[in-house]
């Protein structure tokens, strides 16, 4: 098992990279492991992650790239729900980096 430090706290992460525990995520944790993915953090990817949040909370998993894409358009519209931005902001990998930044379990069909 390996750990991210974050604010002096070392948080438990999957052999995977994903928070062992939903409850030790916050902003400070989404940045640390957005650094380590070589990403600028911002004001999207933020937007992106309290919607993945939301996801998560009203069907109980992480969404495949589909679902994500489908979701992100119904909530905040086409301009930003579309794979074009959403591959941009997480690396090409929307679905398994945003979850995994939003301290969310990896969408099950992920590899």
């Amino acid at each position: 098992m390996t750990h991210l430090s974050v604010d002096g706290r070392q948080i438990p992460l999957d052999s995977d990279g994903f928070l062992q525990n939903l409850g030790d995520w916050s902003l400070a944790v989404a940045q640390a492991l957005a650094a380590e993915e070589d990403i600028d953090f911002g004001d999207e990817h933020v937007e992106i992650l309290h919607l993945l949040r939301a996801f998560y909370t009203e069907f109980q998993l992480s969404p495949a790239t589909r679902p994500l894409i489908k979701y992100t358009a119904l909530k905040l519209g086409p301009e930003k729900g579309n794979s074009m931005h959403l591959n941009r902001l997480f690396n090409g990998r929307p679905a398994k980096l945003a979850a995994r930044l939003a301290g969310l379990p990896k969408p099950t069909n992920c590899i």
